[in-house]
């Protein structure tokens, strides 16, 4: 088996890079990026119960609990990230710019996301997809969490997203996802900008933004059935109402940004 040198992409400032690494070019690295905020009682639960992967990126939020240092104790190996601002979507963001994978799978800390899932994502991707989205509503995907409330809200959500954008997605709002390293790109994610308060697509939004972007890029998407289980311990950080209108601006901004660049694209195409 041929063997090639793993490029080391650029993380956030103040984030070490680990050595490069040689790999066969047949079998993709794997990483798993998981933003945390004060998940001590969560974190034994969620890296216990993880498959064989080759990085585990931890983004720490700023957390006041055991979090980074129950997460070293436990896996040696795993990676702390700190974000540059504030949110699961900064987080994310950081957590993506800092890792060395041919695959990014991101999940949940509070066990919400089952790990033992990702094998399912990972085939799916090395199945052609170029984005695999987890889906509690496809095939015998489920969830043991989400409220009637945020049932309806993601059902309305979806269905404005598939008239506006095409696509036919059956679970817009939820934070299991895959994808492709080398698509990075298309989602435009600031990792490196530090501010006191929140940049757009810094929150809960960014399953939305991440979602929509694929698909104006026209990425092969792929529905993966996945179960949603209640969080271990903890409150949740997610406000079904504050949330849920900054997805619905999501979706209204990605709109207006698409039919700008379709505006924009269309004089050269005539020319």
């Amino acid at each position: 088996m041929s063997a090639v040198p793993y490029a080391r992409p650029h993380a956030c400032a103040g984030t070490e890079l680990p050595p490069p690494m040689v790999v066969g070019v047949s079998e993709p690295l794997v990483s798993v990026i998981i933003p945390a905020l004060n998940e001590a009682q969560n974190l034994p639960h969620v890296l216990a119960a993880l498959p064989a992967v080759d990085e585990v990126i931890l983004v720490d939020g700023g957390s006041t609990d055991d979090t980074v240092e129950i997460a070293r104790r436990l896996m040696p190996g795993v990676r702390i990230v700190r974000q540059s601002r504030r949110g699961k979507g900064n987080a994310l963001a950081c957590g993506f710019a800092a890792a060395t994978g041919d695959i990014l799978v991101m999940i949940d800390a509070d066990g919400s996301t089952d790990p033992q899932e990702i094998p399912i994502f990972v085939q799916a991707l090395r199945g052609g997809a170029d984005f695999a989205k987890g889906s509690r509503f496809e095939g015998a995907g489920g969830s043991a969490d989400i409220t009637w409330l945020r049932r309806t809200g993601n059902h309305g959500l979806s269905l404005l997203v598939n008239v506006l954008f095409g696509t036919t997605y059956s679970d817009l709002c939820y934070g299991y996802n895959a994808f492709w390293a080398r698509h990075l790109n298309v989602f435009a994610l600031d990792s490196t900008t530090r501010a006191e308060g929140r940049r757009w697509g810094d929150g809960f939004e960014i399953e939305t933004l991440l979602n929509l972007r694929a698909a104006r890029a026209r990425l092969r998407v792929v529905e993966v059935p996945s179960f949603e289980r209640r969080r271990l311990h903890g409150e949740s950080h997610l406000n079904a109402f504050t949330d849920g209108l900054r997805v619905l601006r999501t979706i209204a901004r990605e709109w207006s940004r698409g039919r700008r660049a379709s505006a924009q694209a269309a004089p050269e195409r005539t020319r």
